[in-house]
C-alpha cells in the first residue's frame, strides 16, 4: 500500500531521506509545539490579540512586545499565537469530514464493486476536476465570507483522494483468507468490513490525512490573504500576511514573515509526517 499525496508525488522524499529519523523528529516537535500554541494561546500572551493601539503602531521588537507590533499597534506575538488556533481548526475540520466520507464512500465502492463501484468511481473522476481552492472561492461566492462555507467546500474537494485510497485498499483487503473466514463463520458483511477490514486499512489512511492537512492549511490561509476565509479582527495567519502588505512597504516586513513561516513549517512538518507514516507502512506490508 502506498500513500497517494494530491500532487501525486512525494515532494519531500529528498528532505527526508538527507534528515533521517531526525527530520521526522524536528518535525513532530514543530507539531506539537504547534498544538500548544493553540490549546495554551490565552496563557502563553499577556495581550488581547485584537487590542487596538494606534499609537504603539509598527513598534519594533523587545520589551512588553516580544515580536513588535502590527499597523495597528496589535501585539505580533500574541496574533501569531492566537492565530494557530484558527490556523489548525479550519485544516483539521477538512480532513475529518473529508476522511470520514472517503472512508465511507471508498469502503461502499471496494465493498460492494459492480456498478455501485462504477458510480462511484465516476463520481470521484468529476470530483477530481474540480480544485479544492476552486470549490472554495465559489461557496464563499454564494454562502459569504469566512470559515465555514470553505471548509465544506474543500472537504468535498479532499473526499475522492481518500476515497479512492481507501477503494483500493479495500478491493485487496476483501480477498485475503482473514476476511473469507470471518464471512464462512456467519459474521455479516456489514461487521466483517467494519470491524476487520477498517481497522486494516486505517494506518495509511492516517498517513494520507496526514498530508492532506499540510495542503488544507495552505490552501486556508491563501483563502484568509484574499480576505475570503476568516475576517479580522479574528487572529489568523492568512490574514496577518494580508494585513502586513503596507508594513512590507514601509520596510517593517516582520509581521508578514513571521506568519509565513509559521504556515511553511506547518506545510512541510505534516508532509514530511504523512509521507514518512506512509513509507512505513509500505515497508510493513511489502
Amino acid at each position: 500500500m502506498s500513500v497517494l499525496t494530491i500532487g501525486g508525488t512525494t515532494r519531500f522524499a529528498r528532505l527526508r531521506g538527507f534528515g533521517g529519523n531526525w527530520l521526522l523528529i524536528a518535525c513532530g516537535l514543530v507539531l506539537l509545539a504547534y498544538v500548544a500554541c493553540a490549546l495554551l494561546a490565552p496563557a502563553l500572551t499577556k495581550f488581547d490579540p485584537s487590542a487596538l493601539d494606534l499609537g504603539n503602531a509598527l513598534a519594533p521588537a523587545g520589551g512588553d512586545h516580544l515580536l513588535g507590533t502590527d499597523q495597528s499597534g496589535r501585539d505580533t506575538f500574541s496574533r501569531l499565537v492566537h492565530g494557530a488556533r484558527t490556523s489548525l481548526i479550519g485544516p483539521l475540520a477538512v480532513v475529518c469530514v473529508s476522511t470520514f466520507l472517503g472512508v465511507l464512500l471508498g469502503l461502499v465502492a471496494g465493498w460492494r464493486g459492480g456498478w455501485v463501484d462504477a458510480a462511484l468511481s465516476r463520481v470521484f473522476d468529476i470530483l477530481f476536476a474540480f480544485p479544492g481552492l476552486l470549490l472554495a472561492i465559489i461557496a464563499v461566492s454564494l454562502f459569504g465570507k469566512g470559515l465555514m462555507a470553505p471548509v465544506l467546500a474543500m472537504a468535498i474537494a479532499y473526499t475522492p483522494f481518500i476515497a479512492r485510497q481507501v477503494r483500493g485498499n479495500v478491493v485487496a483487503v476483501k480477498s485475503r483468507p482473514f476476511v473469507a473466514a470471518y464471512l464462512v463463520q456467519g459474521f455479516g458483511p456489514v461487521h466483517v468490513a467494519v470491524r476487520t477490514v477498517v481497522p486494516t486499512i486505517a494506518p495509511s489512511v492516517l498517513a494520507q490525512s496526514s498530508v492532506m492537512f499540510g495542503y488544507a492549511l495552505l490552501d486556508l490561509a491563501a483563502l484568509s490573504f484574499l480576505g475570503l476565509g476568516v475576517q479580522p479582527p479574528t487572529a489568523d495567519w492568512g490574514a496577518m500576511i494580508n494585513e502586513s502588505r503596507g508594513a512590507v512597504l514601509m520596510g517593517q516586513p516582520l509581521t508578514a514573515v513571521l506568519p509565513s513561516i509559521a504556515v511553511i513549517l506547518a506545510v512541510v512538518a505534516f508532509n514530511v509526517v504523512g509521507e514518512e507514516l506512509g513509507d512505513r507502512i509500505a515497508r510493513r506490508d511489502s
